[in-house]
């Protein structure tokens, strides 16, 4: 036997003796690192993530947990990770929900003791239903019909439960069919740089969609940059982790900054260029304010003075927004036998809502929408707060924002194309001149089909319309929802609006796309000879090429162009430029300023 074996033996040994010790006394460190409640703009819970002896190999998770299982005693090293991690979790007194991962072979190993999670909880005054257990996926798994009764026995105890990474393990997606999870947690491989993958974000797409489904929700992790937090809000998931909010600490916050979830240009141009979409600050409206130590019984004059005033916001000295008083709840408090002497002299704060939904003036209308659909105490004739970079603005009405957003389903209706569903040259015009008014530099890519009116003459228009949707569907899944834009102005006609420097790339992936779907759209004879004969404007016979995509592209000069007028001239130009190049075609018009 080698002498390099030996020490390897050795080594392994010196680490089997050394976890050990770590178990016998207790030697982790527990980190935690926020998850958060996008949509509420505040934070779900924390994952505890355990750390080794900071001046050991040990401290390495992944070293860790290998050696645990290789050493056999991964059920013991999985239960100190739960006790000590709860314990601090405690002591540390943080809010919301607490997630302890797990491996699923350590709840199926015969010597895994039972209850002895819940017994720490209930020493600590803890309820199992703020612990989530979050399943790995280090090590295989075959025996799902355990699996799920293990399971039964978390979820009977009131535990929730959660998958880690999904699509990075074994079988993620057959756990998740298997084991039902109440949270599911997207890998940060389709996470990272999604805003600039297309084909991330319809992985994404799919998730959600079986999520919704499967009544589970979403978490994505590994939010690094606010472009990606942008694209995760565009997709509608909820809640997110990741260093973008926070990365894990010893010390973790309580509480993240607003800045955070504050829409940026970018992202309200999302909202506009998809759905047509306002922001909330349309429905501001000014009230009466109170602050944390205002007695009750003022308040309740002020209620009395307004008779039509529903709510009152509660600020702290730093014009920060804490809560909201509702007129219904406060009268019903002062109409019962005792409720006027016992709270009249008390701080308001007692008696407000602190779960009242609290929103930046610079959403859209609609994610607003899902904030309040999503917070069961609300009512319909409810108020909600409003605020300007986390300080308080103003407030506006639920019933306000249905009326909104019904105002603006019809308008999108009446602008939208009936084919493709995609804005037409109402919303085109305006998101031009919104960005030209910004001063946000844009590029404009005029789109338009070679060969459409000959194939339509040959195919039916039936068939063509297949085609005008068949481009729509390639346009939309190679842009960016969270800066681009995709129109249909008619007929064959498509405007692209894009936000970033990344238009290039995305043109030439639309037309490779293009290219390869179209022969489809063609019998086998065409095909082979590669067009079809059909009459000219003259009414001779004529060979046409296959249909071909031809894209024009202009920079507008954001000083010269005054209107979406200016910026139409420039794109029809490169269109026509393009038209004359035989083929599939990107066309940058290196002009930036209209004849």
């Amino acid at each position: 036997m080698s002498i390099a074996v030996l020490k390897c033996r050795a080594d392994v040994e010196d680490l089997y003796r050394e976890l050990d010790v770590v178990i016998q006394h207790g030697q982790l460190n527990a980190m935690f690192q926020p998850i958060v409640d996008i949509h509420a703009q505040k934070i779900l819970g924390y994952e505890a993530l355990i750390r080794g002896p900071s001046d050991s190999p040990l401290h390495s998770p992944i070293t860790l947990f290998e050696t645990g299982h290789s050493h056999g005693c991964l059920s013991d090293l999985d239960l100190l990770c739960r006790k000590v991690s709860i314990k601090r979790f405690n002591n540390l007194a943080l809010p919301g929900k607490l997630f302890l991962n797990t491996c699923p072979s350590v709840l199926l190993a015969q010597d895994h003791p039972s209850g002895e999670t819940l017994t720490t909880l209930q020493k600590l005054g803890i309820s199992p239903d703020d612990i989530v257990i979050e399943l790995t996926e280090q090590f295989p798994l075959d025996d799902y019909k355990v699996m799920r009764e293990a399971l039964f026995h978390y979820r009977a105890m009131g535990f929730k439960i959660a998958i880690d990474d999904l699509g990075a393990g074994y079988a993620g997606l057959r756990m998740w069919s298997e084991l039902r999870p109440d949270y599911v947690k997207i890998d940060r491989h389709f996470i990272q740089n999604i805003n600039e993958d297309a084909v991330k974000k319809e992985f994404v797409h799919s998730i959600i969609d079986i999520a919704r489904g499967l009544e589970c929700k979403v978490i994505a992790e590994g939010i690094e940059n606010e472009l990606e937090y942008q694209t995760i809000c565009s997709l509608g998931i909820k809640y997110g982790q990741g260093y973008y909010f926070a990365r894990p600490q010893m010390q973790p916050v309580h509480q993240l900054p607003t800045t955070l979830f504050t829409c940026n240009k970018s992202y309200r141009r999302s909202g506009r260029a998809v759905r047509l979409s306002e922001t909330v600050s349309s429905l501001r409206r000014d009230v009466p304010m109170v602050t944390m130590n205002t007695s009750t019984s003022r308040v309740v004059e002020i209620f009395k003075a307004s008779p039509h005033l529903l709510s009152i916001p509660v600020l702290e000295k730093n014009n920060v927004a804490k809560g909201m008083v509702r007129r219904y709840r406060l009268m019903d408090v002062f109409a019962s036998q005792y409720g006027r002497d016992l709270y009249s002299k008390k701080p308001i704060s007692q008696l407000m809502d602190t779960a009242a939904v609290i929103v930046e003036e610079a959403m859209s209308v609609e994610q607003v929408s899902q904030l309040v659909t999503d917070s069961v105490k609300m009512r319909i004739e409810d108020d909600f707060i409003i605020t300007r970079q986390g300080e308080y603005a103003g407030v506006g009405s639920v019933l306000d924002l249905l009326k909104k957003i019904t105002d603006l389903q019809v308008r999108n209706a009446r602008y939208a194309n009936p084919l493709t569903m995609l804005p037409g040259n109402v919303p085109i015009y305006e998101f031009i001149d919104d960005l030209l008014a910004r001063q946000e530099s844009f590029a404009v890519a005029y789109c338009d089909l070679d060969h459409f009116k000959p194939y339509n003459d040959v195919y039916g228009y039936g068939r063509g319309d297949q085609v005008l949707q068949k481009v729509a569907e390639i346009l939309t899944s190679h842009i960016n929802p969270a800066v681009d834009f995709v129109g249909h102005v008619g007929g064959d006609d498509f405007i692209l609006v894009f936000g970033g420097e990344h238009w290039q790339q995305s043109c030439e992936d639309m037309i490779l796309q293009f290219d390869t779907a179209i022969p489809s759209f063609y019998t086998a004879e065409d095909r082979a000879r590669q067009g079809i004969v059909a009459f000219d404007r003259r009414g001779e016979s004529e060979f046409f090429p296959m249909l071909s995509l031809s894209i024009g592209l202009v920079i507008p000069d954001l000083q010269a162009c005054h209107s979406h007028h200016d910026v139409a001239a420039m794109a029809s130009e490169a269109k026509r430029q393009a038209k004359g190049v035989t083929g599939s075609v990107v066309y940058v018009d290196r002009r930036k300023l209209p004849d």
